[in-house]
């Protein structure tokens, strides 16, 4: 029994200390909360206590490459700047201490653009209320396929709608949707907000409920870059990897999910959609393959057809062709194009242009507009 003791009494110390550190943290000072919306404004805060300069950048800014506004040192070396709240949509920052990028530790709300992670601003309004959760949930898998034609198994995101899993027997058609350059197959989820932009749409009754596909269009990738796959380097210029990504997107990516998804597989239930590259990857698989979609959507596309493709496309009976791109675009003459060989053609298309550039603000709004036209 004396033996217990001191063990009973060394445990007794160790947990009235931890019981006491627990206390100490709830009682501390009040946490660093940054982003915070208020009203028309909203505050930015970072503790750095041995920083010497702090600023915010911004994609908001008149200059979101490089502009940059000044922080002011406060109380427990938390610094902070209140500016106006700007218009709703979904921005992202980071701070530059001392001249180093830093993200907001305070913030949770991160996306991923390539290789960068950045903190997310969502500023609530008209614009941006199919941008957060809905009620009900669809589900995102992330699948492999092999692939013969680049020669290794591949991973692909595809986004099930809500009540998929319990309706065995009903049947979906697919959107097969790509993204841009430097991007992978989990852009469209991380920065497109495409799951939640679909379940917000299906729950409103607003767009059908749709399988969502979303690959990796770097042929030289099996996934993306946070897995460290070695890349392998590919010769374009050999006949044997002409239009390969696009070849095995619509040879093996299609019957690959019309045969493990419960997916419709009629051209009348595959649409295809892209952003910039993947624009020209949507231009260029609805070109070799004039059948095989009957919805065609390229975003901000690096792409072009000629007045035979279009014709064909126009014998093949397209219900959709929903070109779009933002008025100062650097791609926006490359669309004017575009939409004037469509009128030539006599192809029936829609032309939606929206104001800025070549920004994910748009291909959000884009996914938003032409979802709804999907499968009517």
């Amino acid at each position: 029994m004396k033996k217990l003791l001191p063990i009973v009494a060394l445990f007794a110390i160790a947990f009235g200390a931890q019981a006491q550190e627990l206390s100490n943290f709830q009682r501390g000072p009040r946490p660093v909360i940054s982003p915070e919306i208020q009203g028309d404004s909203v505050t930015f805060r970072l503790k750095a206590d041995y920083a010497t300069v702090v600023k915010l950048s911004g994609s908001w800014m008149p200059n979101p490459y490089g502009g940059t506004i000044d922080m002011t040192r406060g109380e427990g070396n938390v610094w902070s700047v209140k500016i106006p709240l700007p218009s709703p949509e979904i921005y992202t920052y980071n701070f530059v201490v001392d001249g180093v990028a830093v993200n907001d530790p305070q913030n949770v709300l991160v996306q991923r653009d390539g290789t960068r992670y950045l903190p997310m601003l969502i500023v609530p309004g008209e614009r941006t209320e199919n941008y957060g959760e809905a009620k009900t949930h669809g589900t995102v898998s992330h699948p492999w396929y092999d692939s013969k034609i680049l020669g290794y198994s591949r991973r692909l995101s595809v986004y099930t709608p809500y009540g998929y899993e319990n309706s065995p027997k009903k049947k979906y058609p697919v959107l097969y949707l790509l993204h841009g350059a430097g991007g992978d197959e989990e852009a469209w989820i991380s920065m497109g907000r495409a799951a939640q932009i679909l379940d917000n749409l299906i729950e409103k009754g607003l767009a059908e409920p749709m399988i969502v596909v979303m690959p990796n269009g770097n042929p030289g990738q099996q996934a993306a870059r946070t897995l460290n796959i070695p890349e392998t380097q590919i010769n374009w210029r050999s006949e044997e990897f002409r239009d390969a990504y696009v070849r095995s997107l619509c040879t093996e990516i299609v019957p690959f999910i019309e045969k493990n998804f419960r997916a419709v597989p009629k051209p009348s239930s595959r649409a295809i959609a892209g952003l910039s590259m993947g624009g020209g990857h949507t231009i260029s698989a609805s070109n070799l393959y004039p059948e095989m979609f009957d919805y065609i959507c390229p975003l901000s596309a690096a792409g072009s057809a000629t007045p035979e493709q279009v014709s064909a496309l126009k014998n093949a009976g397209v219900k959709l062709y929903f070109l779009a791109c933002g008025n100062s675009d650097f791609l926006f003459q490359r669309s004017e194009e575009m939409d004037k060989k469509l009128t030539e053609a006599g192809l029936d298309h829609t032309y939606f242009v929206s104001e800025g550039g070549h920004t994910w603000a748009n291909w959000r709004l884009y996914l938003n507009t032409f979802a709804p036209l999907l499968f009517k």
